[in-house]
């Protein structure tokens, strides 16, 4: 996300060094990179505008002090620029009423409304232990009940049926009376979506939002929209009272301004942010952590927190062990690791945590292990290494062609695929004899400099 932004204040940097203070004159090529690099991103021209000036009239004149240099005094300034023009701090959902908590979701079809609903009532169910029912109010859409209830089953929580006959008001009633009855924590309100802003929808939304009352009404918007994301933001709000926005589809290729656009506009804090088509794939928004990314400092509390939830703590250790000592490391291990990245989200999204210059490096060594393979892949290689025999796993180097025959056809794949996961390992292999060597110190001393000499993950000390 942003990564042009990025790579332009990285080069801004560099070109700073060597100067003792932020004047003027040195400032003024990094607020025009800074500025191009916004607007390419398709952040609004206002908030552009807002930006820089704050930007120039915090930076100039600052002291270089201690062991700063100008590059990065001048990134301690954007950093907090940006975190303020995010929303300054992050904000959670407010479910502090008599349940149930009703949750009312707006926004355009195609926005991603009705997964991000399902995405939400997971969230709330294993992190805060809720008990969640949701219910569609859209009758418009050929499939939109169908795909809410799909969704909801998939993300193990309570479906409330309707029909499109029923009109919406009707709908509403009957899932509130049920969730009563039925004690739940919080019941989400999947409304209709259109293809533009029309005012029969902003009417029936209106009448919804007046019926139930609820204690959050949620804009979901696509982050790949760019500036017609800002412009539909700011419809919705001028509608509805809007207590937080939702941004869908922030790890895609777009270039993503609506994330520094939307909360400047709406004056709504962006309350979660989409990363992903799975159920899992929804994060928090953090501003200030958002801010690291962009400026290529990784968000390594939200690594960590990623690490906590989805890894094996005493598996991580045995690994991490082989990792030192650059021995024992087989296929039992690699699949596991493949089972543990599974569970975090993919390498994609671990790359993007991490700080640019090990995140690019980790990225290139990924490739070359083919790494960044699909679930499909995955179930692939999963199936390959269980058709191995328990010999076969702890001793690659046995693996001949006879043997990568019998393996292949018991995974029901290609001898080809069998070798491809043999490469693949190897690859690996090699990773892990380069760490043990020193690279994952010098990494994590890196990440312990970027976070002012705190301490690194869990069990890489």
């Amino acid at each position: 996300m942003l990564d042009n932004l990025t790579q332009r204040l990285g080069r801004v940097v560099k070109n700073l060094r060597g100067q003792a203070r932020l004047t003027d004159d040195n400032i003024s090529d990094m607020l025009r990179e800074v500025r191009m690099a916004l607007l390419e991103a398709d952040v609004a021209l206002p908030v552009v505008k807002e930006f820089i000036s704050r930007v120039k009239e915090r930076a100039v004149g600052q002291e270089v002090i201690g062991s700063l240099t100008p590059g990065q005094a001048l990134v301690g300034v954007v950093h907090r620029e940006l975190t303020e023009l995010m929303g300054g701090a992050s904000v959670g959902l407010n479910l502090a009423c008599q349940p149930p908590a009703i949750i009312l979701m707006a926004g355009l079809q195609g926005a991603g409304k009705t997964t991000t609903t399902a995405k939400l009532g997971k969230w709330l169910k294993e992190r805060q232990k809720k008990k969640v029912l949701t219910v569609s109010c859209d009758v418009y859409r050929p499939a939109a009940i169908e795909q809410l209830k799909a969704v909801s089953a998939q993300a193990g929580i309570d479906f409330f049926p309707s029909t499109g006959e029923q009109k919406p008001a009707d709908i509403a009633t009957a899932a509130i009376d049920y969730a009563r009855k039925h004690y739940y924590d919080v019941l989400f309100v999947d409304t209709a979506g259109r293809l533009a802003i029309d005012d029969a929808m902003m009417a029936e939304i209106r009448d919804l939002h007046a019926q139930l009352n609820p204690i959050e009404t949620l804009f979901v918007v696509d982050a790949m929209l760019g500036q017609d994301a800002v412009n539909t933001a700011k419809a919705f709000s001028e509608a509805l009272p809007l207590t937080g926005v939702i941004l869908t589809k922030l790890d895609g290729d777009a270039r993503g301004g609506a994330a520094l656009s939307v909360r400047h506009v709406t004056g709504k804090p962006l309350k979660f942010a989409g990363v992903g088509e799975k159920l899992t794939g929804l994060e928090e928004f953090h501003p200030e952590r958002m801010a690291s990314r962009i400026l290529g400092m990784g968000d390594i509390l939200g690594l960590v927190e990623d690490a906590q939830r989805g890894v094996d703590q005493e598996k991580a250790k045995d690994f991490m062990q082989k990792m030192k000592s650059g021995k024992g490391f087989d296929l039992n291990d690699f699949k596991e690791q493949i089972g543990q990245m599974k569970k975090m989200g993919g390498i994609n999204a671990l790359i993007d945590k991490l700080p640019a210059q090990f995140g690019s490096q980790l990225g290139q060594a990924a490739q070359q292990a083919g790494a960044g393979v699909e679930d499909k892949s995955i179930r692939r290689i999963e199936g390959i290494i269980n058709a191995m025999t328990p010999t076969e796993r702890a001793k690659p180097e046995l693996i001949k062609a006879s043997r990568k025959r019998r393996i292949a056809t018991g995974s029901g794949v290609a001898v080809q695929e069998v070798n491809r996961l043999l490469s693949q390992f190897e690859q690996t292999q090699k990773m892990m004899k380069q760490f043990s060597k020193g690279g994952m110190a010098k990494m994590m001393r890196g990440v312990k400099g970027l976070m002012g000499g705190g301490g690194g993950l869990p069990g890489m000390r």
